[in-house]
């Protein structure tokens, strides 16, 4: 039994793939949902519930190479430890794209081709929504993120080489292998919306554009109008939590 996106839900159901029985092992039940087309999440969040090893959700990408990027997302959370918001691997470098929250250190780590640029001084609110913006250019080996639409310093991290695919893409989990290696203690709970990645580098005003939710340019790999995805294990769909003034 298959079951996808329902017009009439605003959470995506279950896909159910069952598998024969083997002697006197149970059966293997896995839950996944599925978007086999582009869905338009506009207005829309992934909701990641409680902790786990397991609950994710796996974006397809249009694009295998990469000289540059950027990346922008909104995410909303209660934790008090490290945490993952955003992971991109090859089977090359498990850190090949990587944003990640430190909480003992209270910084931001990006980490490009496994090598990482700390970025301090960020005001992580929990019980709120953050815009955070992540740029990055093979040529000049720079990296720099955008907090609320505030951006930090630009740092080296390496240059001269390319993001290879194939790549998988994951939020909710940190992968330490190409497609797995979860930990725990280091998986996102709570809301994440409006993911976007370019092969390019936004100008400062489209960055503030996205931060400011005004007219931009979704992104050209990944858009949050036309996404492409797979839940697997307990992540929902809900329309995008909101507050009032």
């Amino acid at each position: 039994m298959l079951g996808c996106h329902s017009a009439d839900s605003p959470v995506m159901l279950p896909c159910i793939k069952s598998f024969p029985e083997m002697k006197l092992f149970p059966v293997l039940v896995m839950l996944t949902a599925c978007a086999a087309r582009p869905q338009d999440l506009s207005g829309k969040m992934f909701t990641f519930p409680l902790e786990s090893n397991t609950a994710h959700v796996r974006l397809n990408a249009s694009r295998l190479d990469f000289s540059s990027l950027t990346l922008c997302h909104r995410s909303f959370t209660d934790l008090k430890r490290d945490h993952v918001l955003f992971s991109l691997a090859t089977p090359v470098h498990s850190n090949d794209f990587l944003i990640f929250w430190d909480y003992k250190n209270k910084e931001i780590e990006s980490d490009i081709k496994d090598r990482e640029a700390v970025f301090g001084g960020r005001d992580y609110k929990p019980n709120m929504w953050h815009s955070i913006c992540t740029t990055w250019d093979s040529e000049s080996g720079l990296v720099q993120i955008w907090f609320n639409g505030l951006p930090s310093i630009r740092k080296f991290v390496s240059t001269g080489t390319n993001i290879v695919g194939p790549v998988i893409i994951i939020l909710g989990q940190e992968q330490d292998s190409h497609g797995g290696g979860f930990d725990l203690k280091q998986s996102f709970v709570g809301m994440m919306s409006d993911v976007h990645l370019w092969d390019h580098i936004l100008s400062s005003c489209e960055i503030q554009n996205y931060v400011d939710e005004l007219n931009f340019t979704p992104g050209n790999v990944l858009n949050w109008s036309a996404l492409e995805f797979e839940i697997i294990d307990r992540v929902l769909i809900e329309n995008k939590l909101m507050t009032c003034h």
